[in-house]
């Protein structure tokens, strides 16, 4: 493949089943905002049909096995599927823990599985602009199943809402009998709760917890339009619930794509991801003044604030000229 491909051969060769196309316009979407915004020009030119499914939970609920029983699952049934697993990143070395492929690896050789790591590169709510684009571009590749797995941590990691037709909350026995930590964050915007882990004898009194919770509409809640959230048990490392948990997934895709919640998705994951992209774009241009010599000047009578204002003009006429 010629480094001198356009973003469409590219596209084109990823859309044919070349892995390796496909690699290198993920990583054009990870490092160029630029060239990125030509990906996105592309990919928005026409619909897709997959059903991106949003799986969070706390850390050591066992997700990543959870997901890998899911890609057996869709790849017994012909299915093409995506996951883009999002790592949280260092705030001193920039650096993931890409842990997840490492879990998933018994896929990685599928011609119809491809699985992306990615750090969040500090974005509060859980989602970078390269994988809500990721999205977008397995969409357009004709992926059946995106699967997106969060990091599961804290208030802060609900951007998948703003992605995901159908989110899964993870959860694991051992969490005691306090409700209100149930509630926090994560644990309140799932469509489909799993209790995973289920073969542990705690596992019935968590799962009384969470079905009590439930029904008191302390998670999730019902949907003014009819859903109310299942709750499943599941042993990943067993292989037990995986059907349970993907007829659920299936009947939840059913019911958004009959209350037209399907499409308002798409338009709410479109218009994040061109916010992100604009965002990129505008903290590109400012890194590359400041490289010229272009660094906030104080100068007397002249505050922070209005220095730093002076220079997003500054960024803002450039761009204009671009």
């Amino acid at each position: 493949m010629s480094k001198g491909d356009s973003i469409k051969e590219v596209l084109d060769k990823a859309s044919k089943g070349d892995k390796a196309a496909l690699g290198r316009l993920l990583t054009i979407i990870e490092t160029s905002p630029k060239k990125a915004s030509m990906v996105v020009s592309e990919i928005l030119h026409e619909e897709g049909g997959a059903h991106v499914i949003g799986i969070t939970g706390i850390p050591g609920s066992g997700k990543s096995t959870l997901i890998s029983r899911l890609i057996s699952h869709y790849k017994d049934r012909g299915l093409k599927i995506a996951v883009i697993a999002i790592d949280p990143t260092s705030p001193l070395s920039q650096g993931a823990l890409l842990g997840d492929r490492i879990r998933m690896q018994e896929h990685a050789t599928s011609p119809n599985v491809f699985i992306r790591s990615v750090p969040t590169r500090g974005v509060k709510g859980g989602l970078s602009f390269s994988g809500v684009t990721m999205i977008e571009v397995f969409d357009k590749l004709g992926y059946d199943k995106i699967i997106v797995e969060s990091i599961g941590v804290g208030q802060t990691d609900i951007d998948i809402m703003n992605v995901a037709h159908t989110i899964v909350v993870v959860t694991t026995p051992g969490l005691g009998d306090d409700i209100q930590a149930l509630k926090a964050g994560i644990m309140e915007i799932g469509d489909i709760y799993v209790l995973n882990k289920s073969d542990k004898p705690e596992a019935n009194k968590t799962y009384a917890y969470l079905d009590f919770a439930l029904d008191l509409g302390e998670l999730g809640g019902v949907d003014k339009r009819g859903w109310r959230p299942r709750l499943l048990k599941t042993s990943a490392i067993m292989g037990e619930g995986i059907q349970e948990l993907a007829d659920s997934i299936k009947e939840h895709l059913e019911y958004i794509k009959a209350s037209n919640k399907y499409m308002e998705k798409i338009q709410t994951r479109r218009m994040l991801m061109i916010k992100l992209l604009a965002e990129k774009i505008f903290l590109e241009k400012l890194e590359d003044l400041a490289e010229k010599g272009d660094k906030i000047r104080l100068e007397k009578n002249n505050s922070l604030y209005q220095a730093c204002i002076n220079l997003i003009k500054k960024v803002s006429r450039e761009l204009e000229r671009e």
